[in-house]
């Protein structure tokens, strides 16, 4: 059995990673890689395998750095079975065609620099026709339900806790060249124990060969319980001097956490009742939809907030409102009294947000709510730096606005619960890859797996990287 590895090592994008045994080729993901425009593009629209020869592409979860090149996979000439949850399928079935207009959008304004230039236009790395096309490729199972996919290769998916759907991948292998049995995991992005609406992490006791996530390799999260404690704290300061809080947040998983959050505090009456709250973006719309639509991936927790909740929603409440339309989006510049106001995108880079922050990051009284990891050069990581002058649509803003992070809300496991997760195998692995981690990240996890769990055979990739194990 080979293993290359195609994306996500020593970065935290892009993940791919390609496994051959049997004469088949499984792919683990097809993520968009997202850096520099020219760089992702040049990335993303030449795949480094050859598309028709994989046989299978196994998907972890719906995020885009995960399933966001699938289009350009299967235009590129793949016709085999995408595998994954059933809530991954409808939450792609949104996301992707969201990629492909983002990309349209994208490539029109490139390519009005280009035609300056005398330069020849580019073409989207996919179409919303593309992403629609692939859709007829997808096959979803459940969680526990061993699925054989070739006469020696089973696949099981195991509750990963990220997102909803999200899963841990376990391929059950009997290697013919090697005469053995193999059982391969990929942890996909695992989530954090004891957070709201969705189940822990599964713990697995199993694993031959392990590919293993370390986004938060070598940090530590705040308490889950301090997060909620301050967003009461920053929600009611923010009010109480007749601002507005502006949250930029993933349309997909964050937002859907602050709402049901912000629903909360609103039934213990730590908030105002009568504090409106918008989450002012059509995907994150649609995705609290499907969140709806799959109550098998709540926790105890969610389930009896619903028994005790009449309202029967706990993405819903009277001050809620979900806002799609632009006429809707634009009547917000005109509110004049508190709010709070949700709108993607996540890092502040595209989207309603600009429009958002355009508007009220120059009047102190108004807040602006920072609840997950900034990349560099982006917009949201100006803003958690602070710096005085912000250029939002080419033009410059002075940030008067109060800045607040809260760190607690990551979906990812930190380092300590990296260690836990890792620690339920009974058996320790024979072949460990270190994956989904800025390279300092992963180095360090990789040390902490050698020295605290005694794991040996730990690597940290490459890209491009193949292995024989």
């Amino acid at each position: 059995m080979e293993i290359t590895f195609h994306g996500a090592v020593r970065t935290v994008t892009g993940s791919q990673h390609l496994v051959e045994v049997n004469g088949l080729k499984i792919l683990l993901d097809c993520g968009l890689y997202q850096g520099s425009r020219k760089e992702s593009y040049s990335r993303n629209q030449n795949l480094p395998f050859t598309a028709a020869e994989v046989d299978i592409l196994v998907l972890s979860h719906a995020h885009i750095d995960h399933s966001g090149n699938i289009p350009n996979l299967v235009k590129s000439g793949f016709t085999g079975d995408i595998i994954c949850t059933y809530a991954t399928r409808d939450l792609c079935a949104i996301m992707l065609r969201d990629s492909a207009k983002i990309q349209q959008y994208d490539i029109e304004y490139v390519n009005k620099k280009r035609q300056r230039q005398n330069l020849p236009p580019l073409e989207p790395i996919y179409t919303i026709e593309d992403a629609v096309e692939s859709l007829k490729n997808f096959i979803g199972i459940g969680y526990e339900r061993p699925y054989k996919i070739a006469p020696n290769i089973t696949l099981t998916f195991y509750d990963a806790g990220h997102i909803l759907g999200s899963a841990i991948v376990a391929l059950d292998i009997t290697d013919q060249e090697a005469g053995r049995d193999i059982r391969l995991v990929f942890s996909g992005d695992l989530g954090r124990p004891d957070r709201p609406i969705l189940r822990d992490p599964t713990f697995l006791k199993e694993a031959d060969v392990l590919l293993i996530e370390s986004t938060y390799g070598n940090r530590y999260h705040e308490n889950i319980d301090e997060a909620t404690d301050k967003l009461e704290r920053i929600v009611n300061e923010t009010s109480q001097r007749g601002g507005k809080l502006i949250v930029p947040a993933f349309a997909v998983g964050r937002t859907q956490e602050l709402v049901y959050r912000l629903h909360q505090l609103v039934e213990k009456r730590d908030i105002s009742p009568n504090l409106p709250v918008y989450v002012d973006s059509p995907l994150a719309v649609d995705a609290t939809g499907i969140y709806r639509l799959h109550p098998e991936a709540y926790d105890e927790e969610m389930h009896q907030f619903l028994a005790e909740n009449h309202q029967g929603d706990p993405f819903g409440f009277e001050m809620m409102h979900y806002t799609r339309s632009t006429r809707e989006s634009k009547e917000l510049n005109f509110l004049r009294e508190p709010a709070v106001i949700i709108s993607a995108s996540g890092m502040a880079e595209a989207g309603r947000i600009l429009h958002h922050l355009k508007n009220n990051v120059e009047d102190p009284r108004n807040t602006v709510l920072i609840v997950g990891w900034q990349a560099p050069h982006t917009l949201g990581r100006r803003i958690v730096e602070k710096q005085s002058k912000i250029r939002i649509f080419g033009e410059e803003y002075s940030l008067n606005a109060q800045v607040e992070t809260i760190n607690g809300l990551s979906a990812h496991a930190d380092r300590a619960e990296l260690l836990e997760w890792t620690g339920h195998f009974e058996k320790r692995p024979s072949h460990t890859f270190i994956v989904h981690g800025e390279e300092e990240a992963s180095l360090a996890f990789a040390d902490a797996l050698r020295q605290e769990k005694r794991f040996e055979n730990v690597t940290v990739p490459q890209l491009g990287q193949k292995f024989k194990v």
